[in-house]
């Protein structure tokens, strides 16, 4: 993939580069590099179309992106150029791209694993030490010269079952943590975890559950999935009428695995005691009846947001461009798209 002495293979850079500028200067030793920061979908699809992008190998996207281009979507893929072969994706949840068509057109997709396990994870915590103690109560009330104000107690970690639902890097790194705390933990996954016993060291190893177990058994429950058609919608008002009485639920992933009407009714019913979430089914919008509640702790999508954290992405981004064009292959290709290895 490595081109011709005369002819650097094209790149396209899709957003803006914040933190590794430098890292991204380097890029063009290699690569061709074009870099769009403004315009529209149709533009896109346009420029596509007109021969633009024909040089291009890679094509490494933003997050903040999708307001230039709209989703990777069936549609945007079919106006990609014969030449793209690659698209890398700054973050670790990839669904604003559809994967099946990139597959069919032999385009290869990576994301940004690992690299934002230990940022969620705090954000994890911090939402599940908040939603414990329903710190909105207190801290609006200082803010309004109450003092405490009407205050209630809050709960303790290790005296609680804490549910970590999808027990991949940022699942992981949020249970350890939350071990840490001494809180008994379980976990549901598609499959249990060979070897995570290596992660928590003198800590209690979670315990693998059944989806329904964990509903019915945790008093917090922390969602770590990735949001595709398997997720869609996966927490609504039949898993909330499973659940405790009084359960805790904290969302760091993808607003939309949860029904967020059946969230804030069950909040305001007092089945659900109190959430934390860091991301809403239709952000930025968000549902009036979380805003308006007291038991609500809420961010808006920032688990990812720091300096180390985003700097750490963007670089990875640009390394398996670079791998891709050197290499002709990423570093942290998406899972659908990895070979099933066959058991011997």
């Amino acid at each position: 993939m490595a081109g011709s002495a005369s002819q650097k293979p094209g790149v396209l850079m899709l957003g803006i580069v914040h933190h590794a500028k430098e890292e991204f200067k380097k890029l063009s030793d290699i690569a061709d590099v074009m870099q769009v920061t403004t315009g529209s979908r149709d533009e896109f699809l346009r420029d596509c179309d007109n021969g633009k992008y024909d040089n291009v190998v890679a094509i490494s996207r933003t997050y903040d992106s999708v307001a230039i281009t709209g989703r990777f979507d069936t549609e945007l893929v079919s106006h990609l150029p014969p030449s793209v072969r690659f698209i890398s994706h700054n973050g670790a949840g990839y669904d604003q791209i559809d994967i099946q068509p990139c597959t069919d057109k032999n385009i290869s997709v990576s994301n940004t694993p690992k690299a934002v396990d230990a940022a969620t994870a705090n954000t994890a915590i911090f939402l599940i030490l908040g939603a414990l103690r329903r710190a909105w109560i207190p801290q609006l009330a200082l803010r309004e010269g109450k003092w405490r104000g009407a205050s209630p107690l809050g709960r303790d970690p290790h005296t609680l079952t804490l549910g970590v639902l999808g027990m991949g890097g940022i699942g992981t790194a949020t249970a350890k943590r939350a071990a840490a705390l001494g809180f008994k933990l379980q976990y549901h996954n598609r499959r249990s975890v060979d070897d995570l016993d290596k992660h928590f060291a003198s800590l209690e190893v979670p315990k693998y559950v059944s989806f329904q177990e964990l509903l019915q058994t945790s008093d917090v429950i922390s969602v770590h999935l990735p949001l595709g058609p398997a997720t869609q919608g996966l927490i609504g008002k039949k898993e909330f009428g499973l659940m405790k009485n009084g359960v805790i639920i904290v969302n760091t992933a993808r607003g939309a695995i949860i029904d967020e009407e059946a969230l804030a009714t069950s909040l305001e019913s007092g089945k659900i005691w109190s959430v934390g979430l860091d991301v809403y089914e239709k952000e930025p919008a968000i549902n009036p009846k979380l805003i308006s509640h007291p038991g609500a702790v809420l961010l808006p999508h920032i688990g990812t947001a720091t300096i180390d954290t985003q700097k750490e992405m963007e670089i990875l981004v640009i390394d398996n461009v670079k791998s891709a064009i050197t290499q002709g292959k990423f570093l942290t290709q998406v899972p659908e798209q990895k070979p099933v290895l066959a058991k011997v």
